[in-house]
């Protein structure tokens, strides 16, 4: 019966030949095919003082764009070799240790198993041995290890010791500087280590961040650390501090207003901010974005802090439940279904949002204006009950029905503040409203901010006729109709 096919993987440790275990010399020596992922390792040439050569895949480096397809063909031709080796010994060295940091290795264990390929791992020292002892830190103290080649702002956590392995090139280590820009100062102090623990190769440099991309070399034996720091400032922007942040305020120690605040207090609150962020955008104030985006957000954290008080849910539900329905909602994007355009994205998000409800259980609506907020401002109010009339059938064919339909109850308002009570007149004011706000919907011009447009356009024609009578040393009783008239066409001008 013939031999399994199998592969051996030994790691080469993160210098010369001192590090190899025995094992892994052992099984060098044993081989009769031997591999390694790059020959750009200290261990390789000494190793070939010993006779023990190796089939390098650096080849590989220079035929793919990037590392993902160098490592996806490296697992590739290690698997062909292995079921073509007719039970001869493969053995595939990879620096440091094979479980850390080595990708090629992961792709093996996922295919070996269902190609009826063995795969044998033999430790080596990781590369993370020379850190801990030439940096000089204690990982029990809090530590993360990171790839600069898919290193993100969401990753960093200030707190814990950081080290960043594949620092390959120039390349690589400018989008590792922007990843860690985005939470630490440009000038932030860390540390770059080339061949740790390598006899007359090491090099170790303490230099400010803004310096990475600038260095004279990279390889694959460079990494970068950065020490753990109790600095709250670079956690100023993390959605975990803000969370902390309101908790402090809400505790026994924290703030006494904050303290006191209930749900109802604080209601009105939400809707001000609301009103002042959708200000900003109307005004396309990005300071003001950003500082009313943030009041909108502190409301969320300051509600959710108070269930999480009551043990109900937490802010971090709230996330959970947040990302679950975008996902649910958006087949088209997550769940290989295809949107043609908006409408077709908006008709899959109602489908799906409907199905979400059947799924939680929740009872079907009676009528299909049920479900819209109470306190919905009456504008937009208007705007979504037409809509939905709208997706039934139940509309104006055309944007000429909607006209007569407004001069209709224009003159109906007129003969009621000619001859009918105070509240009839504000029926048909109402009336008149609905049917404008049909106009709106069919020029798809979103009415609530159309009104707020003109609101804007008044206030600053109207503040144009104060600048004109402060100029003139004027007041409002000593001008007349007329001339404030001549003022406004003045200001809707310029």
């Amino acid at each position: 019966m013939a031999n399994k096919a199998s592969i051996t993987v030994v790691g080469l440790g993160s210098g010369g030949e001192d590090q190899l275990t025995l094992g892994t010399l052992k099984a060098l020596e044993k081989a009769e095919r031997r591999y390694v992922r790059t020959a750009d390792h200290p261990a390789v040439a000494d190793l070939k003082l010993r006779e023990i050569g190796f089939e390098s895949f650096d080849r590989l480096y220079e035929r793919y764009e990037d590392f993902g397809q160098v490592y996806e063909a490296i697992a590739e031709e290690l698997l062909a070799a292995a079921a073509d080796s007719a039970g001869e010994e493969i053995v595939y060295a990879v620096p440091g240790h094979p479980m850390v940091a080595e990708r090629t290795v992961q792709l093996l264990r996922q295919r070996a198993p269902e190609r009826g390929i063995g795969l044998r791992l033999l430790g080596g020292e990781s590369f993370l041995d020379q850190v801990f002892a030439r940096l000089g830190f204690d990982p029990i103290e809090g530590f993360q290890l990171l790839d600069a080649s898919e290193l993100a702002r969401e990753h960093l956590r200030p707190r814990l010791h950081t080290v960043i392995g594949q620092v390959y090139d120039a390349y690589t280590a400018s989008e590792a500087k922007l990843a860690l820009m985005g939470v630490y100062p440009d000038d932030h102090p860390i540390v770059v280590g080339q061949a740790l623990g390598v006899e007359g190769q090491e090099r170790i440099l303490r230099i400010p961040l803004y310096e990475l991309d600038r260095l004279n070399s990279y390889g694959n034996l460079m990494l970068v650390y950065i020490p753990a720091s109790s600095d709250e400032r670079l956690r100023r922007g993390s959605f975990e501090r803000l969370h902390e942040i309101v908790a402090i305020l809400r505790s026994p120690g924290g703030c006494p207003w904050d303290r006191e605040q209930t749900h109802q207090s604080i209601r009105r609150n939400f809707i001000e901010e609301t009103y002042e962020a959708i200000e900003a955008l109307d005004l396309d104030d990005p300071d003001g974005m950003k500082e009313e985006f943030g009041d909108v957000i502190l409301q969320v954290l300051l509600h959710s802090q108070m269930e999480e008080e009551t043990g109900t849910f937490d802010v971090y539900d709230v996330l959970a439940e947040l990302n679950d329905k975008l996902i649910f909602r958006h087949p088209h994007v997550f769940g290989g279904e295809n949107a043609e355009d908006a409408e077709a994205a908006l008709r899959s998000w109602e489908q799906m949002k409907a199905e979400e409800k059947k799924r939680k259980g929740q009872a079907e609506r009676k009528s299909l204006l049920d479900g819209l907020p109470k306190d919905l401002p009456a504008l937009p109010r208007a705007h979504k009950v037409q809509k939905k009339a709208a997706s039934v059938g139940f509309d104006w064919p055309n944007l000429d029905g909607v006209f007569d339909k407004i001069e209709e109850e224009l003159r109906e308002l007129r003969l009621a503040v000619r001859e009918e009570s105070a509240e009839r007149q504000r029926d048909e004011l109402g009336d008149l409203l609905f049917a404008v706000v049909n106009a709106s919907r069919f020029i798809k011009a979103d009415p609530e901010e159309a009104l707020a447009g003109t609101n804007r356009r008044f206030a600053e024609r109207f503040k144009y006729i104060e600048e004109q009578l402060r100029i003139s040393g004027r007041t409002f009783g000593e001008t007349d109709l007329i001339e404030m008239e001549e003022w406004w066409q003045e200001a809707k001008s310029r």
